[in-house]
């Protein structure tokens, strides 16, 4: 069984989270989504 990925709690380098094998969401496609629904408040948070 592979083993489970660990959450990059407190971590916001990107390259620490690749190398130590972290857990990673790419949302990179929804970026176009936000653009173009875009509001007077939009909440953005870091990983």
């Amino acid at each position: 069984m592979p083993e489970k990925k660990k959450l990059p709690v407190g971590i916001d380098n990107f390259e620490k989270i690749i190398k130590n094998n972290f857990y990673y969401v790419d949302k990179t496609e929804m970026i176009h989504s936000l653009i173009q629904n875009w509001s007077e408040v939009n909440l953005i948070t870091r990983p």
